[in-house]
């Protein structure tokens, strides 16, 4: 099966979080919540469908938005949706901190098939995931106790995504430096 288009790809794992934020300025967190559920499932059904496998990360965030998402609902109370982030990028930190200290790049676990490494290379992208994941954690706790709902929400949406996608593209020096001599030939 041909790989699906990369703007394919890209609208399936950004569309949830499109529709997070469309729903908040329409409704409030709670609508956004319950539409945020809804299209994290059907962009794990859309992934499913186009690539006939779900991808770890996706499906890791879908499991805490249903979780957080459904407390925020049942309970009425926005809190648990605004530490949702905190709570998976301090997990996926504790991950690949605690991968290192045992001797182990998770990352390259998780990424190995798109990427070649030395293994200096992953543990050093290893360390640099493993402080961005905390750095966000803490932006994360700043933004939603000293902002408004709606500020968190632009944040998490405008914020978030941007800042991943510089951070990804400030480690290709890295990637680069760390190839294996094979593979900077091909």
């Amino acid at each position: 099966m041909a790989p699906p288009n990369p703007l394919v790809k890209l609208a399936i794992e950004a569309g949830p979080l499109v529709v997070f934020f469309i729903a908040n300025s329409r409704g409030n967190i709670f609508v956004a919540t319950g539409t945020f559920m809804i299209a994290i499932v059907v962009a794990l059904i859309a992934s499913w469908a186009i690539e006939r496998k779900l991808p770890m990360l996706p499906m890791v965030t879908a499991v805490f938005v249903l979780v957080f998402g459904g407390l925020t609902l049942a309970l009425q109370d926005e809190l648990f949706i605004k530490l949702k982030p905190t709570i998976v990028n301090g997990l996926f930190a504790a991950i690949l901190f605690g991968g290192l200290l045992a001797g182990r790049a998770f990352l390259k676990l998780l990424l190995g098939a798109a990427l070649e490494l030395t293994d200096e290379g992953w543990r050093k992208l290893t360390w640099r995931w493993a402080w961005f994941f905390v750095a966000l954690a803490l932006a994360n706790e700043a933004v939603w106790r000293t902002l408004s709902t709606d500020a968190w929400v632009n944040f998490k949406v405008f914020g978030i995504m941007p800042l991943t996608i510089l951070f990804s593209l400030a480690q290709l020096p890295l990637i680069n430096r760390y190839r294996p001599a094979e593979a900077q030939r091909s």
